[in-house]
């Protein structure tokens, strides 16, 4: 603890507010909140035995700042907005994902309608549905009432009748209130039967449809007797998605967590009129986890677009569940009870979702372990086996692409800690060869490219290799060598030889030999195929851009001008070949001659 820290803390109000960490480069590395934050903030440099989260978040504070608030609910809602504002290391962070999609019923418009929306909207008399996943979506469920049920779904005000029904009343997909073919009372008997089956009652909706189907097939219509069998499939599949947990409606969500490595999994589970649609899962990866930790997880997570639960289920161990309730009440003028299941059907659930969460966070510290030794931990391998002067953790690969010494072109490629970085990618044209000469196209390559380590701006070209990787055998390396060694000598070189898998290093021709399975030569793979793969797109593209026009300088009286129009308008001879006289005069530059030109020298 440094003094300006030891200073600071003795000023600390006995008020609720927030703190903001901050490390050497004033950076904001963590905020907080607290209901007293003399009493807060002093925990983290007192001598008591802190977690391991706690210990390097601590390590790395060179300053504070805090803000007092009126209460300690304010001062959560200020912690979050600041979360959101600094993004700091140290606190939980829920990545905005795409939010779910929900079926939206507004009761306040006249004759309402269904639609699909991913925001929700808390106001009266507007009910939603979902949300939708684990294979079902809001589009199938559409689909179902539009089948079953003659609601509208156009966006007509009502304030005055039409002239006509549209094409969908004619095919019974809708009752036309806008010609007065139904009225209001008759026509929210159908929305009440349509909330009944977004709310789980499916036999009613199953009657319709079969009824349906049984009616086209005894007309021999056939084909609509197979629209309607394969809504009661989706209707199948609707119900089967769902487990039934409880014979009440009841709209709960159990939050289960689990830690294990330093690392946390928070899983929660979405049961709506008393079934289990599906869960989602957060792992947090070299993370832990605490009661402001959970409030902060709760508050991130209900306010990107959710359908609030009518109870939350949450283990023992949580001790604000007041503040929570003071959130949803503030927030979304709305109750929500905070429940610790001791028995019965909710605790099983509850144990359900820590089980989940269980299972999630194994899954994922195997995946992370597996990429760490596919990735960093390849790079160091390469370092102890290749005796490499250094860990590459920037690694660029080189190859060269031609046809017969044409169109000759040469991509970099660059992987960082292990893994591809294309926004470093980088293509060349090479420029001062002649023939088929892949050594002499190499040497060219890698010399610009060494050129630009000084005096370029540009990101990847201005940052120093650990390796740079050769496609080929001795001579490619031999080539690239005295080149790469007149710019720097500390960038290490070597070839990978596809045959066998040969790698190559300077001063030595005795190749080295790693077994398939070893993840560091797995990465050279990767490296060296991602390097011929982005030389042969570049040299494909090339090859067809200059290959129309090759062609197209053939045509009479079509000159440079012309061929640079044509090569914009079609991009391919198909293109070009398939076009119609229509299509080559509507063309601004293209005379009628130049399109009877054009389509006589495709057709002879």
């Amino acid at each position: 603890m440094n003094n300006v820290i030891s200073e600071k803390l003795k000023t600390l109000p006995d008020f609720s507010g927030v703190y903001l960490m901050k490390d050497k480069d004033n950076n904001i590395i963590y905020v907080g909140k607290a209901k007293n934050l003399k009493k807060r903030v002093n925990q983290y440099f007192d001598k008591r035995e802190k977690n391991l989260k706690t210990e390097l978040l601590v390590s790395n504070i060179a300053n504070f700042d805090y803000i007092v608030t009126n209460s300690e609910y304010d001062a959560l809602m200020l912690e979050n907005n600041l979360i959101k504002k600094y993004q700091p290391h140290y606190n939980i962070l829920l990545k905005d994902g795409k939010n779910f999609a929900y079926i939206k019923l507004d009761l306040n418009r006249p004759f309402p309608k269904l639609e699909i929306t991913r925001k929700i909207d808390f106001k009266k008399n507007i009910k939603y549905f979902g949300p939708y996943f684990n294979g079902v979506t809001a589009a199938m469920v559409m689909d179902l009432v539009k089948y079953a049920y003659p609601l509208r779904s156009c966006n007509l005000s009502f304030k005055k009748l039409e002239k006509r029904a549209c094409l969908k009343y004619s095919i019974g997909e809708c009752s036309a209130p806008c010609i007065n073919k139904i009225d209001k009372v008759n026509y929210n008997k159908i929305v009440d039967e349509v909330i009944n089956f977004l709310n789980g009652d499916t036999e009613k909706i199953k009657e319709i449809l079969t009824n349906k189907m049984i009616n086209s097939a005894s007309l021999e219509n056939f084909e609509t007797a197979i629209v309607y069998k394969n809504q009661l499939e989706a209707l199948d599949k609707l119900n089967n998605k769902y487990t039934t947990q409880f014979t009440k409606k009841l709209n709960i969500d159990v939050i289960g967590e689990y830690s294990l490595n330093n690392s946390v999994c928070i899983s929660v589970l979405i049961i709506r009129n008393g079934k289990m649609i599906g869960a989602e899962n957060f792992n947090l990866l070299n993370k832990f986890i605490n009661d402001n930790d959970l409030i902060d997880f709760f508050v991130q997570y209900y306010s990107n677009n959710k359908v609030l639960p009518h109870e939350i289920l949450v283990n023992s161990s949580f001790k604000s569940e007041m503040l929570l309730e003071e959130f949803f009440i503030k927030n979304f003028d709305k109750k929500v009870n905070i429940i610790k299941p001791q028995k019965a059907n909710k605790k099983v659930l509850l144990e359900t979702a820590n089980k989940n969460a269980k299972e999630y966070l194994e899954k994922s510290l195997n995946l992370e372990t597996l990429k760490l030794e596919r990735t960093i931990n390849a790079c160091k391998d390469l370092q102890k086996k290749l005796s490499l002067k250094q860990i590459p953790l920037r690694i660029e690969g080189f190859d060269i692409s031609n046809i017969s010494g044409t169109n000759k072109v040469a991509s970099m490629v660059v992987f960082i800690n292990g893994e591809p970085a294309k926004s470093h990618y980088r293509k060349f044209k090479i420029k001062t060869v002649d023939g088929i000469d892949d050594f002499s196209c190499m040497k060219e390559v890698v010399k610009r490219r060494m050129e630009e380590l000084t005096k370029s701006k540009d990101e990847s070209f201005s940052s120093i290799p650990n390796l740079i990787l050769i496609d080929g055998g001795k001579g490619q390396l031999s080539s690239a060598s005295e080149i790469i060694r007149e710019y720097n000598k500390n960038i290490d070189l070597i070839s990978l030889a596809e045959k066998n898998e040969e790698i190559f290093k300077e001063n030595s021709s005795i190749p080295i030999i790693l077994k398939r399975s070893d993840y560091s030569l797995q990465l050279l793979q990767r490296v060296r195929d991602e390097a011929h793969r982005y030389a042969i797109t570049f040299h494909r593209s090339l090859r067809g851009k200059n290959g129309l026009k090759s062609i197209l300088s053939d045509i009479q009286g079509i000159g440079k001008v012309k061929i640079k129009i044509l090569f914009n308008e079609f991009k391919t001879i198909d293109n070009l070949r398939n076009a119609s006289y229509e299509d080559l005069i509507k063309i601004k530059g293209i005379t009628k001659k130049d399109a009877e030109n054009i389509i006589k020298y495709f057709t002879s």
